[in-house]
């Protein structure tokens, strides 16, 4: 009888590992944020109202990515965890109920797309302006076709939980490229396709999202071998699905509370004028290239975590956990560095206007002097996810966001003056750095230093 091979999770040197795992999925995510620059770039070129419009849309698409995610942390530490002791056949359950939640969320959004983007829209600009009809052409469509993101996203997850990462980066560049090539051809009407402006951008990332989960399906079906997806025989469980929530639901609500901020600082800036609203969304694509490699790489070493968790390897945990670190500060400082060196450059990308870049300039400066910060505190919530204890980054998540930037934002505001609302983001950076390290310590003593 051979013996089962161990998996690289356990035994590959640390960096090596933290980098075979991490690389493909930082590459991916770089494209990932290519595109979203890509995708309001050419939106610009139709008009400022359309880029606001795609600015006030994004709490709803956020909203679509913290259950997609947050469902996707559950069901990847939950196999991650089974696979490490050596339990194939739950494993793959989890996988499969993983999928059926995925729908079933989609099919949510279906119904506010249908329904709900109008009332949303809104309640932050009036019905029948420029803004308000691009904003509704737009969202419609991310919504009702949201099946793609969401079978995209969990296909990803699968592939991730079992070291596959080379395979979720090709399902994740698929979906990109083809959004970035759709874009201008849709949006602008090149050639044969239609202008279809807003709405055209929309259509572009749906189809890149279908295209990229059907990829996934196929890959996971194929190439990962350590999970056996299939119907036959599947019985739905309701303790698998607390389980997978019990994990996914904090995450869920932590990467929710940045719809809710996002939704109430844009009330804030509008206050002031529409072009704060667009610079604040400018921002958002621009901080999304440094900000996604470090997501990126938090995603790889969740799950060699909780792979080490599951193997009672307290060593190899915290040594991800650190290095983890190290690399995340590398990455944001340099994305200060950028902002400061070059903010007006990167702001032109988007056709800013005279009002934008006057606006924008001290935004990107004031902003970015957090991100060292936010490095330590992503990289902390890595291992509140993989050891199912991630309702510490819910609590690190909701501080920043709604006990300290929205009322500081607000009480910045009443000043009169913009520049100094922007101060809010390295305020509320250092204090949710202190409870992430205030809540590691709890961790480390509660559950690591017991192994």
């Amino acid at each position: 009888m051979s013996v089962p091979r161990e998996n690289k999770m356990g035994v590959m040197p640390m960096t090596k590992l933290i980098v075979t795992m991490s690389l493909p999925m930082m590459l991916s995510m770089l494209v990932q944020a290519l595109y979203n620059i890509v995708d309001s770039m050419w939106v610009s070129r139709v008009s400022q109202d359309a880029l606001t419009a795609v600015s006030l849309a994004f709490p709803i698409q956020n909203l679509m990515l913290a259950f997609a995610s947050g469902t996707g942390v559950g069901v990847n530490a939950l196999i991650s965890r089974a696979l490490g002791a050596k339990d194939k056949e739950r494993a793959d359950n989890i996988a499969v109920h993983g999928l059926i939640l995925a729908m079933v969320m989609a099919l949510g959004f279906t119904f506010f797309g249908i329904f709900g983007t109008k009332a949303f829209f809104a309640t932050q600009v009036e019905a029948g302006t420029r803004t308000f009809n691009y904003g509704v052409d737009y969202l419609s469509v991310c919504s009702i076709v949201s099946f793609g993101i969401f079978g995209q996203i969990m296909c990803e997850r699968l592939m991730q939980s079992t070291g596959k990462t080379t395979l979720s980066m090709a399902s994740q560049l698929t979906g990109a490229v083809i959004n970035m090539i759709l874009d201008p051809l849709l949006i602008l009407g090149v050639g044969p396709f239609p202008r279809m402006e807003a709405k055209g951008a929309a259509i572009a990332t749906v189809i890149g999202q279908c295209c990229a989960f059907t990829l996934g399906i196929i890959l996971n079906k194929k190439a990962n071998r350590e999970l056996s997806i299939t119907f036959r025989d599947f019985s739905f469980s309701i303790g698998i699905v607390r389980e997978i929530y019990a994990i996914g639901v904090p995450s869920i609500i932590m990467i929710a509370i940045g719809s809710v901020m996002n939704y109430f600082l844009n009330k804030i800036l509008i206050s002031f004028t529409e072009a704060a609203v667009t610079v604040f969304g400018v921002y958002f694509k621009l901080q999304s290239f440094f900000f996604m490699p470090v997501f990126g790489m938090n995603n790889g070493i969740v799950p060699i975590i909780a792979y080490n968790y599951g193997a009672e390897n307290r060593q190899r945990m915290l040594s991800a956990v650190k290095r983890g670190i190290i690399f995340a500060v590398v990455l944001m400082g340099i994305g200060t560095a950028v902002m400061w060196a070059i903010p007006d450059k990167l702001l032109m990308i988007f056709k800013a206007s005279e009002e934008m870049l006057s606006i924008g300039v001290p935004a990107l400066r004031t902003i970015s002097t957090s991100f060292v910060i936010a490095a330590v505190c992503i990289s902390l919530g890595s291992i509140f996810q993989a050891l199912g204890v991630s309702y510490y980054s819910m609590i690190v998540s909701f501080c920043r966001q709604i006990v300290v930037l929205l009322p500081v934002a607000w009480a910045l505001s009443t000043t009169g003056n913009l520049s100094l609302v922007w101060l809010a983001f390295p305020i509320s950076e250092l204090a949710s750095m202190t409870v992430s390290l205030l809540s590691f310590a709890h961790v480390k003593k509660r559950i690591i230093d017991r192994i």
